[in-house]
């Protein structure tokens, strides 16, 4: 699957983990805000969660939007795409580590790919982080079990069990 990162430009570029990814993954292709390919946008204000049933809607294309998340409105999604935000996860990189949803670029393309079947993808994109390892392990049962979901409504059922469990 090819994995698209658009920089939004407000981050910076030393904590940027999609900056990281460019130097680090051939596979994770980078462009500026212009010709977006069609596929499955990761949007945290999606109305649907991202489920195995998306593989298919996204062309073997997954888009994430390299953004602050001071800056991340539902404006700066404008993209086609299927939108589909990431059921709870929790953070393992150092600024907002043990925080539900607040994903890095990386983490947040490591749980799509998992998600819509590529693990072996997943850990490679966060290879090159001290943290990444950690991320899979802190989020390996609900990975696990979004996964194995036929669609987003048993995602969501998912989600709201580990929800209530908070």
């Amino acid at each position: 699957m090819e994995v698209h990162v658009y920089y939004e430009g407000d981050d910076d570029p030393k904590k940027c983990t999609a900056r990281r990814l460019e130097r680090f993954d051939e596979t994770v292709l980078h462009r500026q805000m212009k010709a977006v390919p069609y596929g499955v946008v990761l949007n945290p204000h999606a109305e649907r969660a991202l489920s195995p049933a998306d593989r298919e809607a996204a062309l073997d294309t997954l888009v994430a939007l390299d953004c602050s998340w001071e800056s991340a409105e539902e404006a700066a999604f404008s993209m086609p795409g299927e939108h589909r935000a990431l059921p709870f996860l929790v953070a393992a990189n150092p600024v907002n580590f043990g925080r539900p949803f607040k994903l890095t670029t990386a983490e947040a393309i490591a749980a799509g790919l998992w998600i819509l079947g590529e693990p072996d993808h997943a850990e490679s994109v966060l290879e090159p982080f001290r943290w990444g390892e950690t991320f899979l392990e802190m989020n390996a049962e609900p990975l696990r079990r979004y996964a194995a979901c036929e669609d987003s409504t048993e995602v969501v059922a998912v989600q709201d069990e580990y929800l209530a469990e908070e």
